[in-house]
Formats: structure tokens, C-alpha cells, sequence
């Protein structure tokens, strides 16, 4: 699975293990909602042997959909025009303030995008295959 933290900037990857249940920080892709950023996104998904996109929706504290989410709908809707991949949303509230805690990603600029993605991955990845 292949896991990203949207952001109109900067969006951050994450890939599972095969046995999807580890996830790690993969990448940043600049300008994830343009073509060239799309096409990254999508030899991404191939190079790691992706099943399945995972985007995390930004939902207020709330649990509501504000402006941010909003946009990241509308570039899950690109993002499906543009692979065959199945495409998921998650709620990521939180993601970016654990990612902000994580010593790495205070090393590198961007690699908290790529860590709030790993966050984001986890909580999919338990969320799916956890106790019904």
C-alpha cells in the first residue's frame, strides 16, 4: 500500500511491507496535484508494487470536512482519473502533529510529510485488518 499526507505543496509518502503491515516513510512528491506531480504519485505506486492508495483526509477536530479537506477530495478525484489503483481516504487528524514529534523529521525539510504519511499508513493498516 502506498500512503500520502496531501498537501497543495508538499505531499508525503509511505509504502507498507508486502505483508502490509509495517509502513515507512517513502518519499516527497513537490506539486502533488499537478500532472507532472500525478505521474510521480502513480510511478510511485508502480515502482513499489502497490495494491492500493491510501489519502489522508484532513477532517476538523470535529470529525467535519473544512476547506483543506475539500481540497483533498478534489485531488482524489485527479488522483483516481489518473490510475486504476483502488483509492482510499483516512482520517489523518493528528498524523502531522506525531510526525512533528519523530526526531527524523526534524533532519530533513519535508520528511515530516513523509512520516505523517507513515502515521497515516499505520492507523489505515490497523484499522483494516484490526478486530471487527
Amino acid at each position: 500500500m502506498l500512503a500520502l499526507d496531501y498537501g497543495s505543496a508538499r505531499t508525503g509518502v509511505a509504502v507498507s511491507d508486502p505483508t502490509g503491515t509495517v509502513a515507512r516513510p517513502l518519499d516527497v512528491v513537490e506539486g502533488a496535484g499537478t500532472p507532472t506531480g500525478l505521474a510521480t504519485i502513480v510511478e510511485l505506486a508502480r515502482r513499489e508494487g502497490a495494491e492500493r492508495i491510501v489519502v489522508g483526509l484532513p477532517l476538523t477536530l470535529h470529525g467535519e470536512r473544512g476547506a483543506q479537506a475539500e481540497e483533498t477530495e478534489r485531488f482524489v478525484a485527479a488522483l483516481k482519473g489518473v490510475t486504476e489503483l483502488p483509492v482510499d481516504t483516512f482520517d489523518e487528524r493528528f498524523t502531522t502533529r506525531l510526525a512533528a514529534r519523530h526526531r527524523h523529521a526534524e533532519r530533513e525539510e519535508g520528511a515530516e510529510d513523509a512520516v505523517a504519511a507513515a502515521y497515516l499508513l499505520t492507523g489505515y493498516l490497523t484499522w483494516t485488518t484490526g478486530p471487527r
